[in-house]
């Protein structure tokens, strides 16, 4: 029997587990959506009830926009350490623009994976941990480490009000001994990924009005228009090879040191083919050599257009100059730069090169994080997956996605480490969202085993 086939035997078999399950069945059914204002309160109440019925001693405090919930296992050791699992309750939609075999709300199982919106990001993650901490309890009279379980409800939308709940809350969570984070996954050669850091975000909005009403296009050798100063005024902000031409962006970061710039040779897989593979890219890649394309994606800012409107985009013809254009904007920031301080720069650059017109307005922002992978805990975990995964493990000081890392370690200075249930086609965000049983189960292992070397 291969050890995927005997992974699911055991999840199958395991009672604890099923029952379990069927919890993970009636989160993912009650849609939770900060976006859209959706069932907040509702998953909140139920995460509840399902940690209370556990045994934790559970506050749900809904003083904020997005309710948050925090769950303690109280080990009766005495100076017990602390382990935090930081999760969230929300998820992106899955609305009509996405594809699903099955529906997104409702758990399904084929061909050895579990599918459903939340069941990677990150509903699954919460009730495999929960799982792995009764499977313990089960069969061990006493927890040797205190274990809480913070869950909040707006990740997908920038984590709104979770610095407040972490202040408020800071005494019962500073001094832990680590902080295991909401997610992670295996990669395309099934090593688990054990990461430790995100990048930073500052979305913004770019508007120009040239005028009060559209004006007819006979005009338009003598009259400028919005379309054509805010194309000139993004074109300024950045090179043809990707890089941000806005001063002082660059002299800010803080560039990485060797070991870190040594994991990510090592472990990153992702290439500049690989991604034009996957998603069957047209154009070609801003960089193509190996060594640099890893340095930009991990530990370099990057000035994204989201979004771009202006004039008319109907049928037919309509023969304008817009009066307004407006566009959507990203830069995904590295430590060392400040959401506000970026923009503040990409405002100054705009006057400087002549755009003052160019009305910019911030949308969110987060700051980014990179985790110290020496720490004594992380190393604990790296080692217990090296013993538990056969397929090995990687290990990378950070990823290229965006999380409120940062706003958790200013808070509690806590070693955080992340890895998880997921695999390199999870599809989170996306339609078909997965998982695999046999990682599902796996992880549930990983966990025990992370809570026994506290013994």
């Amino acid at each position: 029997m291969s050890r995927q086939a005997e992974q699911i035997r055991k999840f199958e078999e395991d009672r604890l587990i099923q029952a379990y399950f069927e919890k993970l069945k009636v989160l993912i059914g009650k849609k939770s959506i900060f976006a859209q204002q959706i069932g907040l309160l509702d998953v909140a109440t139920y995460l509840t009830e399902i940690f209370e019925e556990a045994g934790a001693e559970v506050i749900l405090d809904d003083s904020y926009a997005a309710p948050f919930v925090m769950a303690t296992f109280i080990s009766p050791v005495p100076d017990a350490k602390t382990i935090i699992f930081y999760h969230h309750y929300d998820t992106v939609p899955a609305d009509d623009d996405q594809i699903w075999t099955g529906q997104p709300f409702e758990v399904s199982i084929r061909d050895g994976y579990i599918y459903g919106r939340g069941v990677d990001d990150d509903k699954g993650h919460i009730i495999a941990r929960l799982s792995a901490v009764q499977k313990y309890q089960a069969v061990h009279e006493f927890l040797p480490v205190n274990i809480i379980f913070i869950i909040e409800g707006a990740e997908e939308s920038a984590s709104v009000d979770l610095d407040k709940y972490l202040k408020k809350y800071q005494a019962r969570l500073t001094g832990a001994d680590l902080l295991v984070w909401e997610q992670g996954a295996r990669n395309v050669l099934g090593q688990l990924e054990i990461a430790g850091g995100n990048k930073g975000i500052v979305t913004f909005d770019m508007a120009v009005k040239s005028a009060d009403l559209d004006i007819h296009s006979s005009y338009g050798g003598v009259i400028d228009s919005a379309s054509w100063y805010l194309m000139a005024a993004l074109q300024s902000m950045r090179d043809r090879d990707g890089c941000i031409l806005v001063d002082g962006i660059y002299e800010k970061i803080q560039e990485p040191n060797e070991r870190e710039l040594a994991l990510v040779e090592e472990f990153a897989l992702i290439t500049s083919k690989s991604v034009t593979d996957l998603y069957g890219l047209t154009l070609p890649p801003l960089v193509a050599d190996r060594k640099t394309f890893l340095k930009r994606l991990f530990f370099e800012p990057s000035l994204t257009i989201e979004g771009f409107s202006t004039g008319y985009l109907g049928q037919g013809v309509k023969t304008i100059i817009p009066a307004q254009a407006t566009a959507k904007l990203e830069v995904r920031l590295v430590p060392g730069l400040e959401p506000h301080d970026v923009l503040d720069k990409i405002r100054k650059h705009l006057v400087t090169y002549g755009f003052e017109k160019v009305e910019v307005t911030f949308t969110l922002g987060e700051m980014s994080y990179r985790s110290d992978m020496s720490e004594p805990a992380i190393i604990n975990v790296i080692e217990l997956a090296k013993r538990l995964t056969p397929e090995g493990v990687a290990v990378l000081p950070t990823s290229p996605g965006t999380g409120p890392m940062h706003t958790v370690f200013h808070a509690l200075g806590v070693p955080i480490a992340g890895f998880g249930l997921g695999n390199a086609n999870s599809r989170d965000h996306a339609g078909d969202e997965n998982v695999s049983i046999a990682d599902y189960y796996s992880h549930i292992e990983l966990v025990e085993e992370l809570i026994a070397s506290y013994e």
